[in-house]
C-alpha cells in the first residue's frame, strides 16, 4: 500500500537516515522504535506527507488516504467538540449541505410537474444513496461513541474545544482520525494524554482496524498490545521485525550478540590484511597483491553496534536530610472551580518512606492535588508537612519550562550548588549529554531530551520529598527503566502520577484514587487495581443495568414465571446464601480495612531498630491485606449470584 523506495533524510548536520526501503501493507500494524533523535517522528511525517525526503520516493495509492497524529498539534476554533468532528468528513459536509439547498428549494416551489423539479427529486435521491453508501446516518452515532471512548462526556461535546488544555485537544484530534477511517493511521505518542481507561479503548479500537497502523509509542504495553511488527531506525538504518515490542527485543538482543562475534572477527581479519599489506606493498612481485587487499578492505561494510548508552545511565536521587516519621498531612484538603467539584474531604498523613501513585481519569483533579500539596494553589482545607521534609516538584510541564536561549550546560549550572558543581559534566553524561551537547541550545532538544534535562535539574535538587507529575512523558523505554531502578532505590517519600502501566507496577506500595470527588487509598498493586478497576461498571453501564433490570421485572409482573414448589424452595435457598455471604463479607471488609488503617499509622512510627516487632507488625499487615482480598472476592462472588437471581 506504501511503499518506501530508497528513502534518504540529509541534514546540516549529516544523514539521519538513507537508502530506506519498506512496504507498509494493509493491515499491519508496526512499532517504530528507536533512541530519541534517531528520526523515528521524521520519518512518520516524510510517509503523512508534511515533510519531504532529501532521497528517493514514496509510493502511495492515488486515493490513499492518511490520518496523522503529531506531538505538537495546534487547534484554534470556536467549534464545539462534536462540530469539529461533525465538519471533518468534507464528502458528508458537502452531501448534507447539497441536501439542504435542495429541500428548502422544494418547499418553495410548486411546479410539481416541471422538469427541473422532477431531476430535484432524482438529484436527491441520489444523494441520499450516496450519503448512506458513506454511511452517513451511521456518522453523528460513530462521533459520539469515539469521543466517549476517549474520555470525552455527554455534556463536555457540546463545549468549544478551545476551553479544553492540549492533552484534550490531542483527544480529540485523534477521534477525528479515527471516524474518518483513513487507509493508514500515524500515531506520534498517542498514550501521552491519555488515562489508563482511554489507551485500554484505543488499543481495541487499533488492533481491530483494518488499515495499516504505524505508532511511536514509548508505552510497552501499549506496543505489545497493538503491533505485530517492530521496525527500529539505528545509526541510519531501518531494521525489519515481524514481532511486537517484546519479543523483538528478545530476537533483538541475540541478533545483536551474533553481531557483537561478528564484529570481533571483523576487526581481527582487518587487522591480520593491513599487516598484509604493510608486509607486501613495498615488494615489486608483491604489490599487485597488496592492492588488491587494498581494495578488499575498502569494499569491506564495517559492522556497526549500536552503543547501549542509557544501560550506563545510573540516576541516584540524593536524600537531603532524613525527615521525621510523618512527612504530610491532608485535613480536609478539597478543591472547587466555580460550580465544578474536583475532590473534598481529603483527610491523610502521609509515613516517611511511602511509595504513593495518584491514579484517576483524566480532569479529576490528580495535578491540581499534587499543587494543593506543593500549596501553590489555595483551596479548602490545610496542608502540613513533617519535620526537616524537603519537597522537589516535578511539574507535567517541567520540560518546556526549561529556558529555550539556554545552553544544556549553563541550565544545570544555574541551579547547581557546592561539591556537585565540580562534577556538572560527568552529571551530564550520565543522562547522555555527552561532548559537544552540552553545548546545545535547549530550544534545539527533542522532547525526550528536555524531558531528561528536566529530571537533571532533579537530580541537582536534593530533598526527601519528590512529587512527579507525568515524569515519563516523552522518556524513551529505556531511560523509563532507568528511572523507576531509581525511584524503586530512592530512599525518601514520593507521590508520582502516571498513565504508564509499566512503569508503575513493582514502583509503589500505596495507590490514590480520585473516584467520585474523594481520595481512595488502595494497598495492592497497579496490575490488582486496573484489573478490579476494570471489571466496575461505569455509571453509564450501571443506568443501563438498572434500566434492564427494572424492564426485566416489569415484563415478569405482566408475565409472572411458572416455577414449580421445588424450584421456589431453591431459587430461595440460593438467594438467602448469597445474602447472607454479602452481609458477612460486608463485615468482615469493614474490620479489616479499619484494622490496615490502624497499622498504617503503626507502621508510619514504626522503630526498625526492633526487628521482632517490627517483623511481626508487618506480617500482620500482611495478612490483613491478603485476608482483606480474599473477602472482596467473596462479596464479589455473592453480589454476582444476587444480580443473576434479579436482586
Amino acid at each position: 500500500m506504501i511503499n518506501l523506495e530508497d528513502i534518504g533524510m540529509h541534514l546540516p548536520q549529516g544523514y539521519l537516515f538513507k537508502n530506506i526501503g519498506l512496504q507498509i501493507n494493509k493491515g499491519d500494524k508496526v512499532g517504530l522504535v528507536g533512541k530519541n533523535g534517531a528520526g523515528k517522528s521524521t520519518m512518520l511525517r516524510m510517509i503523512a506527507g508534511s515533510v519531504q525526503a532529501s532521497e528517493g520516493r514514496i509510493h502511495k495509492p492515488k486515493d490513499c488516504t492518511i490520518g496523522f497524529l503529531t506531538q505538537d498539534i495546534k487547534i484554534d476554533t470556536d467549534q464545539t467538540v462534536f462540530e469539529y468532528l461533525n465538519t471533518s468528513n468534507l464528502v458528508l459536509t458537502k452531501i448534507n449541505k447539497r441536501i439542504d439547498e435542495i429541500n428548502q428549494e422544494l418547499v418553495t416551489r410548486e411546479d410539481y410537474e416541471s422538469e427541473s423539479y422532477l431531476g430535484l427529486l432524482d438529484e436527491l435521491n441520489d444523494l441520499n444513496l450516496e450519503f448512506n453508501v458513506h454511511e452517513g446516518f451511521l456518522w453523528e452515532e460513530k462521533i459520539t461513541n469515539t469521543l466517549r471512548g476517549l474520555g470525552f462526556n455527554e455534556a463536555e461535546l457540546g463545549q468549544e474545544l478551545n476551553t479544553f488544555s492540549g492533552g484534550w485537544k490531542m483527544r480529540a484530534e485523534l477521534a477525528k482520525i479515527l471516524v474518518n477511517n483513513p487507509d493508514a493511521v500515524l500515531l506520534d505518542e498517542p498514550t501521552n494524554h491519555l488515562d489508563i481507561l482511554s489507551i485500554s479503548w484505543l488499543e481495541n479500537y487499533l488492533r481491530t482496524f483494518e488499515g495499516a497502523v504505524i505508532v511511536i509509542s514509548h508505552d510497552r504495553l501499549f506496543l505489545d498490545n497493538v503491533t505485530n511488527r517492530t521496525l527500529e531506525i539505528m545509526k541510519g538504518k531501518v531494521y525489519d521485525f515481524a514481532f511486537a515490542y517484546s519479543k523483538y527485543k528478545l530476537v533483538r538482543a541475540e541478533e545483536l550478540e551474533r553481531m557483537a562475534s561478528a564484529k570481533k572477527q571483523q576487526e581481527k581479519d582487518i587487522k591480520h590484511t593491513e599487516e598484509l599489506i604493510n608486509k607486501f606493498r613495498a615488494k615489486k612481485n608483491k604489490a599487485a597483491f597488496a592492492q588488491s587487499l587494498i581494495k578488499k578492505l575498502e569494499k569491506t561494510e564495517i559492522i556497526e553496534l549500536s552503543d547501549d548508552e542509557v544501560s550506563s545511565m545510573k540516576i541516584k536521587f540524593p536524600l537531603s536530610v532524613r525527615p521525621g516519621k510523618w512527612v504530610l498531612e491532608m485535613e480536609d484538603v478539597g478543591k472547587s472551580y466555580g460550580d465544578k467539584l474536583l475532590f473534598k474531604d481529603v483527610n491523610i498523613t502521609v509515613g516517611r518512606e511511602e511509595k504513593i501513585a495518584l491514579l484517576g481519569a483524566n480532569g479529576t483533579g490528580k495535578s491540581t492535588l499534587l499543587k494543593r500539596v506543593m500549596k501553590n494553589l489555595e483551596g479548602e482545607g490545610t496542608i502540613t508537612y513533617g519535620h526537616n521534609v524537603n519537597i522537589t516538584y516535578f511539574a507535567q510541564d517541567q520540560a518546556e519550562k526549561l529556558d529555550p536561549t539556554k545552553t544544556v550546560f549553563e541550565t544545570v549550572d544555574n541551579i547547581a550548588e557546592g561539591e556537585i558543581r565540580k562534577s556538572l559534566r560527568s552529571v551530564l553524561g550520565a543522562f547522555l549529554f555527552t561532548g559537544e551537547d552540552s553545548d546545545k541550545k535547549v530550544g534545539v532538544l527533542s522532547g525526550g531530551e528536555r524531558t531528561r534535562l528536566a529530571l537533571c535539574q532533579l537530580l541537582l535538587s536534593p530533598s526527601n520529598f519528590l512529587i512527579l507529575d507525568e515524569p515519563t512523558n516523552h522518556l524513551d523505554i529505556k531511560s523509563k527503566d532507568v528511572l523507576k531502578k531509581a525511584l524503586q532505590q530512592y530512599e525518601g517519600t514520593f507521590i508520582v502520577v502516571s498513565h504508564d502501566r509499566e512503569f508503575l507496577d513493582g514502583l509503589t506500595n500505596r495507590i490514590w484514587d480520585i473516584e467520585n470527588y474523594n481520595l481512595k487509598i488502595h494497598h495492592f498493586g497497579v496490575k490488582e487495581f486496573l484489573k478490579r478497576k476494570m471489571e466496575l461498571p461505569n455509571p453509564a453501564s450501571a443506568k443501563e443495568v438498572s434500566l434492564k433490570s427494572k424492564s426485566t421485572k416489569e415484563k415478569k409482573e405482566d408475565q409472572p414465571a411458572k416455577l414449580s414448589y421445588e424450584e421456589q424452595k431453591e431459587l430461595k435457598r440460593r438467594r438467602n446464601k448469597y445474602k447472607n455471604q454479602v452481609n458477612r463479607s460486608e463485615q468482615a471488609i469493614e474490620k479489616l480495612e479499619a484494622r490496615i488503617k490502624e497499622l498504617d499509622v503503626i507502621i508510619a512510627n514504626l522503630d526498625y531498630s526492633d526487628e521482632d516487632a517490627s517483623n511481626k507488625v508487618l506480617a500482620d499487615y500482611e495478612s490483613q491485606k491478603k485476608e482483606l482480598d480474599e473477602q472482596m472476592e467473596i462479596w464479589e462472588t455473592g453480589t454476582e449470584g444476587l444480580i443473576e437471581l434479579g436482586d
